[in-house]
């Protein structure tokens, strides 16, 4: 009698840039975990210095499981994989990698600029550019303000290659009134646009002032 196999693993990537916006990655991976999916981890050299900065957390490579538990709030990292930035090596960096496509949350502008130039710079970048050879799903949920012609262009150009280009703009209507809730927001678009169930927001129903009800507040 057969031994049966086992499912393979296929893991969303998620790829966090160095720019200011590390809670919306962390939203975003805590959602992918808790709707029962797997996650590989890429975290660039700036990224680290982000998280330092907004979280106090000193993210690194020999004590990454460690040190994301305290990011994410959660031990339960047990379907995580983080693979270092510099590692082109690594599984994702091959069309053959049964990942299911990427998420690179936040995207600084020079992310934008290198995935839509196909340089493959660095992990996060050849990643994506897998992604998108493979025509998997890429959302990049760019957090840069104001935005320059050149910006705008790499944007273009990337929608024009398949990528989902998601700014990382909360909205209002579904009675977000903490900063978590606006993160959350964000976190649930980034998820919507890749069909992973959650609930990190209340959806519009068509219903005007709603959203200040649920709040307790006057409409």
């Amino acid at each position: 009698m057969g031994t049966a196999k086992q499912p393979v693993r296929q893991p969303w990537v998620v790829g966090v840039s160095g720019a200011s916006g590390t809670p919306y990655a962390a939203s975003v991976i805590r959602a992918l975990l808790a709707a029962g999916e797997a996650v590989d981890l890429v975290v660039s050299r700036a990224a680290r210095l982000t998280i330092l900065d907004e979280t106090g957390i000193s993210f690194r490579d020999a004590h990454w499981r460690e040190d994301l538990a305290r990011w994410l709030g959660t031990d339960d990292l047990d379907d995580v994989r983080y693979w270092p930035a510099g590692d082109f090596a690594a599984g994702p960096s091959s069309g053959s990698y049964p990942a299911k496509g990427m998420l690179v949350v936040p995207a600084t502008t020079g992310a934008v600029a290198g995935i839509a130039l196909g340089l493959s710079k660095d992990l996060l970048q050849r990643v994506a550019s897998v992604t998108l050879k493979e025509r998997r799903p890429l959302v990049v949920c760019v957090r840069e303000t104001p935005l320059n012609g050149v910006t705008l262009k790499h944007l273009v150009e990337l929608d024009a290659q398949g990528a989902v280009v998601l700014p990382a703009s909360p909205g209002f209507y579904a009675g977000g009134s903490t900063v978590r809730e606006l993160v959350d927001f964000v976190a649930g678009r980034v998820l919507d646009a890749v069909g992973v169930p959650h609930s990190l927001y209340l959806r519009w129903e068509g219903e005007l002032g709603a959203a200040a009800r649920r709040d307790g507040r006057d409409a």
